[in-house]
């Protein structure tokens, strides 16, 4: 299994997909990392060399962000949101949608499981 940026890439896969495995890479970035470094992008990542392994590394290095370095800026600017308490920063920190979604019913990614909350009794049921 060829290891790149400390990722286990698998080897039944072509190239341009078992590169998606790479956090930050999709299937865009995917194609042009093939193109770029000249690799075929159809053939298996079982028959990627180690010079085309170090030649994947070293562009990824030099002209992309992905792995560590992108979920460490994603979580710096989340946590810059927080800091300065704007809208957005707010919403992140409660666990609400960020982006204008609608809260009163779904959402349920976000909030999690519901939680029952004990409501007023109705008009109807003091008449019993």
């Amino acid at each position: 299994m060829p290891r790149l940026l400390g990722v286990d890439i698998p080897n039944d896969k072509r190239n341009y997909i078992a590169l998606q495995y790479l956090y930050g890479v999709g299937e865009a970035k995917a194609q042009e990392i093939c193109f770029t470094t000249g690799i075929d992008p159809l053939a298996k990542a079982r028959s990627l060399t180690d010079d085309e392994l170090s030649r994947i590394a070293n562009l990824l290095d030099k002209e992309h962000v992905v792995e560590g370095q992108l979920r460490r800026s994603i979580q710096q600017s989340v946590s810059r949101l927080k800091e300065i308490q704007c809208y957005r920063g707010v919403r992140h920190r409660r666990g609400l949608p960020v982006r204008g979604q609608r809260t009163r019913t779904n959402a349920r990614t976000r909030k999690g499981v519901k939680k029952t909350v004990a409501g007023k009794k109705g008009v109807k049921d003091m008449k019993r």
